[in-house]
């Protein structure tokens, strides 16, 4: 059962994006103009993963300008367990404190990637990594923003959209509307339910403001990340026309059947079920696995 959200449109957070090249990241700090409270979203930690050697250069910009604009954090928001960029978030909160949050059905995805990266006991399976699991629906504060969660299954099972005011903020579930949406082909994913979570997302006010997490400039257009729900509804080169479930699946598979794994596939998947955590070997050094024709 799906729960109904009811945005308060009068209210209208302060939105700063932080746009990262190598994995075509957009990482937000949503601010609450009236308290100075803040909370990030979808952080992004540097890999070089041919190098095995990690750089915090994306997580030190969002540091940066909260120290710098005087703000509190109150919440590090994962939208989904990203499968094409490492999670910052031990990295910010040791720093800044403020809550770790994703959504319940976390749990499902460490399930199945516990089995895929062969996980041992010690690996928990129950989301505790994370300081709050959201179910759909619920409600949390950023200052005196009203946050709401909405499930948007569909690329992941744990996907969900977070609405702030008259900010809402997708992951990857919606692109810009020249761009469509996002792949449905990972273990736990459903071309199906991404549609019906689409649909629940254009139910929300068209003036809503909509923020996404990754852009790759089709056409070669500047990279862009904000759009709204009116200009999807009517626009988006995967829904417009009055395109069908069924025709929708169909066009998402076909795509989705051509495209290459992400690059960074194998260690976000292992940090980021961890809440960005790196996993360790028996000796607590950090250690990544390739497991062999599993994905």
């Amino acid at each position: 059962m799906t729960v109904s959200i009811a945005p308060n449109m009068s209210q209208s957070p302060e939105v700063e994006a932080f746009f990262e090249p190598q994995t075509n990241t957009i990482s937000y700090i949503v601010t609450d103009p009236d308290t100075k409270a803040c909370a990030i979203i979808d952080s992004v930690m540097d890999i070089d993963y041919a190098a095995g050697r990690l750089t915090s250069d994306s997580a030190d910009a969002l540091i940066s300008f909260i120290e710098n604009n005087e703000l509190t954090l109150d919440w590090i928001i994962e939208t989904h367990v990203h499968a094409d960029h490492l999670s910052a978030a031990p990295y910010i909160q040791e720093r800044l404190g403020g809550k770790t949050g994703i959504g319940a059905r976390i749990m499902e995805v460490q399930e199945t990637f516990g089995k895929i990266f062969n996980e041992g006991t010690e690996f928990q399976r129950d989301g505790s990594q994370f300081d709050a699991l959201f179910e759909d629906g619920d409600t949390y504060q950023i200052g005196s923003l009203d946050a709401f969660v909405m499930a948007t299954p569909g690329h992941t099972p744990a996907c969900m959209a977070h609405i702030v005011g008259d900010a809402a903020f997708t992951g990857d579930t919606l692109f810009m509307p020249d761009g469509g949406s996002a792949r449905a082909d990972f273990p736990g994913g459903d071309a199906g339910q991404l549609y019906d979570s689409i649909q629940r997302l254009l139910t929300l006010p068209d003036d809503m403001r909509l923020f996404i997490c990754h852009d790759y400039g089709p056409n070669g257009r500047a990279i862009a990340w904000e759009t709204t729900v009116r200009e999807e509804k009517t626009t988006n080169i995967h829904l417009k026309d009055g395109q069908t479930r069924e025709d929708f699946v169909a066009l998402r598979e076909t795509r989705d059947a051509t495209l290459a794994m992400p690059k960074l596939i194998i260690p976000s998947l292992q940090v980021n079920m961890r809440a960005g955590e790196m996993p360790t070997d028996d000796k607590g050094n950090a250690q990544l696995k390739v497991p062999i024709n599993g994905l």
